[in-house]
C-alpha cells in the first residue's frame, strides 16, 4: 500500500523499461484535469497501482540520444594538386547544416548544402594532400585523379556541382579570399539546378537601406567593395562546365594562413563539435574551449574557426532546445530517469494555463543517505540559477566523513508559505516519512510558517550568519559611534557558555549602548531560542550552526550554471555535482579501510577510536590530546552523580562543569559538544583520564553515524542499482575503448609518412565496410540475454508509480532582472559624500562618456569638433 505525491488523479503502473531514451508524446488533457489549478505528475511509491499505462515511446528522435542518421559513400574519380611558393598543408571545409558561419544578410549568405568539406592540397614541397569531401549524412566524396590546374578556365569540366565548389574554394584559399554562391538557376520544367556562380565574398555593395537604418549597437565594418571575381558553372549533359571565369580582385589578397580566419573558410567540424558540447556541459568557458581546440590542432591558424563561430554553434543548440520547449524536455528527462533508476523521485506542478510550476526531484542514492544522515538537514533558497529567476532549493546534510551531501533538491516557482509547504511535503514523502530532528534555515518568515506546519516536532534552527550579517546593516550607527561594540557583541554571542552567561551579557550591551528601544533588535531577541548558541548547545546539529552546507552546493553550480541557464540543463549539472560529491565520499571509504591511524597518545581508548572514519576520529583524537592541557577538580557529589571542576592548566578561566554518573555510562558537559555534534570533548576525557576510564569508549558515546559502517543497514524499500550497467553507460564504454585504442594506432600512424598513408587508406577501408554493415548489434541488445532482460523485468516491478501527464508542458514565464534590492544599511557620513559626476573625454560636458556622447553619431567615422570646446 503507498501513498502519492501532490493531488493528480491519474496514476498509471510501469510495466517494462524503454530499450532506449525517449521523449514521450503528450496529448490534451482531459478536462477533469484542466479544471485543476495545480497539479503533480508524478507518484513516489512502488506498490500502487492505476488503470493506465505509462507513456509510449515516440517515435521521433531525441535531441538527448545524440544520434546521426548514416548514408552511403560515393567516390569521384578526380583530384586536384596546386603549386605553391610556401609550405602550406591547407584544410578546408563547409558545414552549413548548423548554422555556424552565416553572414549577414547584407553581406550574403553562404550556401546551405549541407556539405562538410575537407580539402588537404597537394603543393609542390612534396607534401601529398588528398581531397575530400564529407558530407554531414555520412558520404565521403574522395576526388582521385591525376593532378589538375592551377586555376580554373573556361571550359573547365566537373563531374558534380559539389566539385565545382569545393575545387573554387580551394583555389579561393590558396589565393587569400573566400567565396559565396551568388546566383543559381533552375530549368523551368523540371526545376531543377542547372547553374550556379560563385564570387567572391566581397562581391557587390551594401544595401542603401541598410545603412540609413537606425542602429542601437555600432555599424559593422563593410566587407562588400564591388569585386568582380567569379567562376560560373552550368549543366551540360550529365557534367558541369565553366563558363565565366574572372581573375581579378579590386582588393588585398591574403596569405593561405590569414585565409583561414575569413568567414568563407571557418569552419567547426563534427569531432569539434563533439568536443564543444562535452566542454560546455561541464562549464568550460568558451575562451577555455578555443584553447582546448587550440592544442588539439596544433596552434590557433589550424584550429579553423574563432571564438564567435563556437558561441554561434551553442547559441544555435539552445535555440533548438528551446523550440521544443524546456519544460517539456524537463519532464522527459524525469520520466526517462524514472525508467532506468527506480529509485528516483519526482514532482512537478503545473497550474490552469500548463506553465511548469515548482519541481521537486531525489535519486535513489540521495534517499538512502536520508536514512542514515537525515537527522540534520541544512535548507536554502537563496540562490537562483536559471533565466525564469526560480530559486534553486537544495537539501542538504552531512555525512559519516563530515562532507556535503544531497537529500533532494527543487525549483519553487516563488517563495512564498504555500510553496514551501508543498515542497516540505513531497520531500517528507520521498524520504519514506522521516522528518529530521533539527533543520537549519536562513531568517525567512515564510519558510518559518511551513515548517511549523509540516514539521511541528523538528527543531528549527536559524543560520546563525545570515543572523549575524544583518546587525552591521541595522545597527551601523551603533558601530559607528562605539568601537567597543564589536567586540562585546561577538563575546556575548560566541564566548558565553550558559544561558544565564548570555542573558546577563545581553542586558549589559542593552543598556551600555542604548538599545533597549530598538524594535528590530527587541524582534530578533524574542527568537533567541532558535539562533543564540548558548540555547542551542544542547541540541544535535552533527556540528552544524549554518546553512554553509547548501551554499557550498551553491559556489559548486556557479562553477556550471549561468543566469541564462535552462532548467533543463540545469537537472544535468545537478546530476554531474552529485556524482561529483559521491564519488569524493567512495574516496573517503576506501582510505579510511586501507589506511591505519597514527596514535598520538598512550591511552587505550584512542585505538578503540578507529571505529570512527577518518575525519571523526581526527576530531576525537585532538579533543584527547588536548584533554592533557586541562585540569580537573572534584566540585560537588550529589547522591550518585559526581561534578568537577575543569579549567587550563593555569589558569581560572573559562571554567567547564562535568557532571559524571555512577557507573560512568552518563557524562555531561557544560560545553555541551556531545549533545550538540556526537563525539566527546576535552573536558570530558580530561576527567575521565583522573578516573582512569580511557581504556575503552562506551558504545553508549559512539555515534553510529560517524562511524566507518554507517550505511550498513539496509534500505528495503529504496531500490539501489550498485554496479548496474545502463544501455548508455554500456554505450560510453565502448567507444571509450575505441578511442584508447585509436589513440594508440593514431600515435604509431604519425611517425612517418608511410605509415600515415598506410592507416589513412586502412581506416577508409573499414568505414566503408561500417557503413555498409547492418546493425545487428542493436537487434540482439533489444532483445536482450535471457539475464539481462529478466533484470529488467525485475527492476521494473520494483520500480516507482508513474503517472501519465496528458499535456504539453509549457516554459514558465521568465522573470526580468530588477537589480540589486536597496540597502537597509545606515551609511557612514563619508560615504554619503557626493561622487564626482562623469564626464566625457569628446565634449568634456557632465552626464555621460564618451560611448554615448551626443556628439558621436557613428563609431568608425571621424568626428569633427569645435578645437574651442574641447580647450574649455
Amino acid at each position: 500500500m503507498g501513498c502519492s505525491l501532490g493531488i493528480s488523479p491519474f496514476v498509471h503502473p510501469f510495466h517494462r523499461l524503454p530499450p532506449s531514451p525517449f521523449v514521450p508524446e503528450l496529448s490534451p488533457p482531459p478536462s477533469s484535469v484542466a479544471a485543476a489549478k495545480l497539479r503533480d505528475t508524478t507518484f513516489l511509491h512502488p506498490h500502487d497501482s492505476g488503470s493506465s499505462s505509462p507513456p509510449k515511446p515516440s517515435p521521433t528522435k531525441s535531441l538527448l540520444d545524440g544520434k546521426f542518421s548514416k548514408g552511403s559513400s560515393k567516390e569521384l574519380d578526380h583530384e586536384w594538386s596546386f603549386d605553391s611558393d610556401e609550405n602550406v598543408n591547407i584544410e578546408d571545409g563547409v558545414c552549413v547544416d548548423d548554422g555556424v558561419n552565416v553572414e549577414d544578410g547584407d553581406d550574403g549568405v553562404n550556401v546551405e548544402d549541407g556539405v562538410n568539406v575537407e580539402y588537404e592540397v597537394n603543393v609542390d614541397d612534396g607534401v601529398n594532400v588528398e581531397d575530400e569531401v564529407n558530407v554531414d549524412d555520412g558520404v565521403n566524396l574522395r576526388p582521385c585523379s591525376s593532378s589538375g590546374p592551377n586555376e580554373p578556365f573556361i571550359g573547365m569540366v566537373f563531374d558534380d556541382v559539389e566539385d565545382a565548389q569545393a575545387f573554387y574554394k580551394v583555389y579561393a584559399r590558396k589565393k587569400g579570399f573566400a567565396i559565396r554562391t551568388n546566383h543559381t538557376r533552375l530549368s523551368k520544367e523540371e526545376k531543377k539546378l542547372i547553374a550556379v556562380d560563385y564570387v567572391c565574398s566581397r562581391e557587390g555593395f551594401r544595401r542603401e537601406r541598410s545603412k540609413q537604418k537606425e542602429r542601437i549597437i555600432s555599424e559593422p565594418a563593410e566587407t562588400k567593395i564591388g569585386c568582380k571575381a567569379l567562376m560560373g558553372i552550368k549543366k551540360v549533359g550529365e557534367k558541369w562546365i565553366v563558363c565565366k571565369f574572372v581573375l581579378e580582385h579590386n582588393h588585398l589578397l591574403l596569405t593561405p594562413r590569414s585565409t583561414s580566419l575569413l568567414r568563407g573558410h571557418r569552419i567547426v567540424t563534427r569531432v569539434q563539435k563533439n568536443l564543444i558540447m562535452t566542454l560546455n556541459e561541464s562549464g568550460v568557458p568558451t575562451r577555455k574551449i578555443m584553447s582546448v581546440l587550440s592544442k588539439e590542432a596544433g596552434g590557433d591558424f589550424n584550429v579553423g574557426c574563432i571564438g564567435k563561430d563556437v558561441e554561434n554553434y551553442l547559441g544555435n543548440k539552445r535555440r533548438k532546445l528551446f523550440e521544443e520547449g524546456d519544460a517539456q524536455r524537463l519532464y522527459a528527462y524525469f520520466f526517462d530517469r524514472q525508467c532506468k533508476e527506480p529509485g528516483f523521485v519526482y514532482s512537478m506542478q503545473v497550474d490552469e494555463n500548463g506553465c511548469m510550476g515548482s519541481c521537486f526531484w531525489a535519486d535513489a542514492r540521495s534517499r538512502a543517505s536520508c536514512q542514515y544522515f537525515g537527522d540534520v538537514v541544512t535548507f536554502d533558497a537563496t540562490y537562483l540559477t536559471n533565466i525564469y529567476k526560480m530559486p534553486f532549493v537544495p537539501f542538504s546534510g552531512v555525512n559519516h566523513h563530515h562532507q556535503t551531501i544531497m537529500f533532494g533538491c527543487a525549483l519553487l516557482v516563488n517563495e512564498t508559505a504555500e510553496s514551501y509547504v508543498w515542497l516540505l511535503r513531497t520531500w517528507q514523502e520521498a524520504m519514506l516519512g522521516r522528518a529530521p530532528s533539527t533543520i537549519i534555515t536562513d531568517d525567512d518568515k515564510a519558510m518559518a510558517k511551513a515548517i511549523g506546519e509540516v514539521l511541528p516536532n523538528t527543531t528549527h534552527r536559524l543560520c546563525l550568519w545570515h543572523i549575524l550579517q544583518k546587525f552591521p546593516e541595522h545597527l551601523a550607527y551603533v558601530y559607528n559611534r562605539f568601537p567597543d561594540f564589536q567586540k562585546d557583541f561577538h563575546h556575548c554571542i560566541h564566548n558565553t557558555i550558559t544561558i544565564d552567561e548570555f542573558e546577563h551579557e545581553w542586558s549589559v550591551i542593552l543598556v551600555k549602548y542604548e538599545l533597549g528601544d530598538n524594535t528590530w533588535l527587541q524582534n530578533l531577541y524574542n527568537r533567541r531560542e532558535k539562533w543564540v548558541p548558548a540555547y542551542l548547545r544542547s541540541t544535535f546539529c552533527a556540528g552544524m550552526s549554518t546553512t554553509q552546507r547548501s551554499e557550498s552546493m551553491n559556489k559548486f553550480f556557479k562553477d556550471y550554471v549561468r543566469s541564462s541557464t535552462m532548467v533543463s540543463d540545469f537537472v544535468h549539472q545537478y546530476e554531474k555535482a552529485l556524482d561529483a560529491r559521491y564519488f569524493k565520499e567512495k574516496e573517503k571509504d576506501v582510505r579510511t579501510k586501507s589506511t591505519c591511524a597514527i596514535l598520538k597518545t598512550c591511552y587505550k581508548i584512542e585505538e578503540a577510536s578507529i571505529v570512527y572514519t577518518r575525519k571523526s576520529f581526527t576530531i576525537f583524537q585532538d579533543e584527547l590530546f588536548n584533554s592533557q592541557r586541562y585540569n580537573s577538580t572534584k566540585f560537588s557529589n550529589e547522591g550518585e552523580s559526581k561534578t568537577y571542576r575543569v579549567v587550563p592548566h593555569g589558569k581560572e578561566t573559562p571554567l567547564y562543569h562535568v557532571t559524571l554518573e555512577s557507573g560512568g555510562d552518563k557524562v555531561t558537559c557544560t560545553c555541551h559538544m556531545f549533545e550538540f555534534m556526537g563525539i566527546l570533548c576535552r573536558h570530558i576525557l580530561c576527567v575521565l583520564g583522573k578516573k582512569s576510564k580511557l581504556d575503552c569508549l562506551s558504545q553508549h558515546h559512539i555515534l553510529e553515524r560517524w562511524t566507518i559502517n554507517a550505511k550498513s543497514r539496509p534500505i528495503i524499500d529504496i531500490p539501489i542499482l550498485e554496479g548496474h550497467v545502463t544501455p548508455q553507460d554500456d554505450l560510453a564504454m565502448r567507444k571509450n575503448s575505441l578511442m584508447m585504442q585509436f589513440y594508440v594506432i593514431a600515435e604509431l600512424g604519425t611517425k612517418s609518412r608511410k605509415k600515415l598513408n598506410h592507416l589513412s587508406l586502412a581506416l577508409d577501408k573499414v568505414h566503408n565496410e561500417l557503413l555498409l554493415m547492418e546493425d545487428d548489434d542493436n537487434i540482439e541488445e533489444s532483445v536482450g540475454p535471457v539475464g539481462r532482460e529478466s533484470t529488467y523485468e525485475s527492476i521494473s516491478q520494483r520500480s516507482q508509480v508513474v503517472s501519465n501527464f496528458s499535456q504539453t508542458i509549457q516554459d514558465p514565464p521568465r522573470v526580468p532582472t530588477k537589480g540589486r534590492p536597496k540597502s537597509l544599511r545606515a551609511k557612514n557620513p563619508k560615504e554619503m559624500q557626493p561622487t564626482k559626476k562623469r564626464r566625457c573625454s569628446v565634449c568634456k560636458n557632465e552626464g555621460h562618456a564618451r560611448n554615448n556622447c551626443p556628439l558621436v553619431r557613428d563609431i568608425g567615422h571621424t568626428v569633427q569638433v569645435d578645437s574651442t570646446n574641447l580647450d574649455s
